[in-house]
């Protein structure tokens, strides 16, 4: 059960990822790659167009080294939420609410995601002898 849901849970956190990546392409096909972001510092702006790369790689992680993909996905949204509230992106602002639903979802359901990880290598090690 540990790995399914392991699996399950890896597999809606690459969705959510991968839906952030399809806004931060969007962004910047609009924008461009230069865009300020409406006069964001210069380290909110390479952060916030780091994540067009972060986010998919995350993504990919969680399946092909999912521990390491766990903690990259726990580090990009709890800085995304942790950046976004102390430059004060707007706290009514329904992307916001979002990125902090899906850091509680994250923070929430990790540990299960984990221990599936471990209980999938050991399933494969037996598999293999």
């Amino acid at each position: 059960m540990s790995r399914k849901a392991s699996l399950v849970l890896r597999a809606i956190y690459a969705i959510c990822l991968l839906g952030a990546t399809c806004t931060h392409v969007a962004m910047l096909e609009r924008h461009g790659l230069l865009w300020d972001y409406g006069s964001a510092h210069l380290l909110t702006r390479v952060y916030w167009t780091s994540l067009t790369v972060l986010d998919p790689l995350a993504a990919l992680l969680l399946f092909v080294r999912p521990r390491v993909g766990l903690i990259l996905t726990v580090l990009i949204i709890a800085s995304d939420v942790l950046h976004n509230t102390l430059v004060g992106v707007p706290q009514l602002n329904a992307m916001y609410f979002s990125q902090v639903a899906f850091l509680l979802f994250v923070t929430s359901t990790v540990y299960v995601a984990w221990r599936g990880v471990s209980s999938e290598a050991q399933h494969e090690a037996t598999l293999s002898v």
